[in-house]
């Protein structure tokens, strides 16, 4: 049994046939989701959807890197308020994203700072995007690092500084199906072998990040929480593990940072 740490299920892509994404992920083995929320709308969604699916999904609330520039008083006291209820497990999406630059660095900085005194006002986890930000969101972060919870650099795809600065600051990496992508992913078959086993832990970011690995190929281009066993078999294949030992840590790692 495993745990997709970072599901967009609130996509619209998932809204006719959600109960059967979610149905088939847990027959294939994933006995639970953490929602991703992205920005206000999609953080109140997440929570619903995670009351409506109460057996086996949890929500995050916050706002994305790319949406940085909607961030102000009032969507903070949205998430803030989300952040109390009980289905919301962690602070994010939040980060920063020089590579798409949707929203104006500074905006996003802004915006990540204020997440950041979210999570320590809540106590709760914090769920970070990082992409080519580096040097502006290793220092933030570590800034702060001492006054939050747990952390977790999820769909991590950086280089190997990033990740010995993130583990030296104690945060969990989330490795996603980027590591099965053989134009892009290759630097990840070596650096998920640096990561402890104990802040490990795998996600499907659905629906994006589909696994190139898959056979049969899938008719469409959409990620589900279906395939997290396969990025899991994968990362034990090239690690030369026994996958269901890997896939027990990782759920443990998963129930350990959520404290669900």
């Amino acid at each position: 049994m495993m745990i997709d740490i970072g599901a967009n299920l609130t996509h619209d892509s998932f809204d006719k046939d959600r109960d059967e994404v979610i149905n088939e992920a847990r027959k294939a083995g994933v006995e639970a989701f953490i929602i991703t929320g992205s920005d206000a709308a999609c953080s109140e969604k997440a929570r619903n959807l995670a009351h409506e699916y109460a057996d086996c999904c949890y929500a995050t609330a916050g706002i994305h890197p790319h949406h940085a520039a909607d961030c102000n008083g009032e969507t903070l006291d949205q998430i803030q308020t989300l952040l109390a209820d009980e289905k919301v497990v962690a602070v994010g999406e939040t980060g920063l994203d020089y590579f798409r630059d949707f929203s104006p660095r500074e905006a996003q900085l802004f915006s990540f700072e204020q997440h950041i005194r979210l999570a320590i006002e809540s106590g709760l986890p914090m769920f970070l995007h990082q992409r080519d930000a580096h040097r502006d969101f290793g220092p933030v972060l570590k800034a702060h690092r001492d006054e939050l919870a747990n952390v977790v650099v999820h769909c991590f795809t950086d280089n190997q500084q990033a990740l010995y600065d993130y583990l030296d600051l104690d945060c969990y990496i989330g490795i996603t199906g980027w590591i099965c992508d053989e134009r892009r992913g290759q630097h990840l078959l070596e650096l998920v072998s640096q990561i402890p086993e104990n802040r490990l832990l795998i996600e499907t970011d659905s629906p994006y990040l589909m696994p190139r690995t898959l056979r049969p190929k899938p008719k469409t281009r959409r990620n589900e929480p279906r395939f997290l066993p396969h990025i899991a078999a994968f990362i034990a294949e090239h690690l030369d593990r026994d996958l269901a030992t890997l896939q027990a840590t990782t759920t443990a790692n998963s129930k350990n940072f959520f404290h669900i």
